[in-house]
């Protein structure tokens, strides 16, 4: 405990109060940039154009997503592992950030894009066809970058098939 916490801590059980520890913890500006980063690149008629993502691998990363963040630098991005293929379904439950979502084949072609999601909404979004994984970019990176189905997805991810 900080000695700030333990001078407070008498004065707050005093006044009855419930703080949360975290108002007195100085956390990151975001988890996003404690995150660790893999360099992703999509090729496409409009170019190459590069991220940094973060690699949701297990049940519970792929669950929580980018629930509950406020935003995202514009060269960032999520990259969802299904670790095999298969139709898959994504929601924006607690996402308060609008994406755009491309999902990607196992051999790395983007499939099927998802714009402009809608935030905190439990719509389905469904992949249309089995998919690999899942990229969420911020909305409107697709349209502005010229991102299209059948571009190219260069992660390590999609080298091992």
């Amino acid at each position: 405990m900080s000695r700030t916490l333990r001078a407070l801590a008498p004065l707050v059980l005093a006044l009855g109060a419930v703080v949360p520890a975290s108002a007195w913890i100085a956390a990151p500006a975001s988890a996003q940039e404690s995150a660790r980063t893999e360099p992703l690149t999509i090729q496409g008629k409009s170019g190459s154009h590069r991220f940094a993502v973060e690699v949701m691998r297990n049940d519970a990363d792929r669950s929580r997503g980018l629930m509950y963040r406020r935003s995202m630098a514009a060269d960032h991005g999520m990259l969802f592992d299904f670790e095999q293929v298969e139709p898959v379904s994504m929601w924006m439950k607690n996402t308060y950030l609008s994406l755009d979502m491309l999902f990607i084949r196992a051999d790395g072609t983007v499939a099927r894009i998802a714009a402009d999601t809608e935030p905190l909404s439990t719509a389905i979004i469904p992949s249309g066809e089995p998919v690999l994984a899942v990229l969420e970019l911020n909305a409107g990176t697709a349209a502005k970058l010229g991102l299209r189905p059948g571009d190219r997805v260069e992660h390590p991810l999609f080298r091992r098939r």
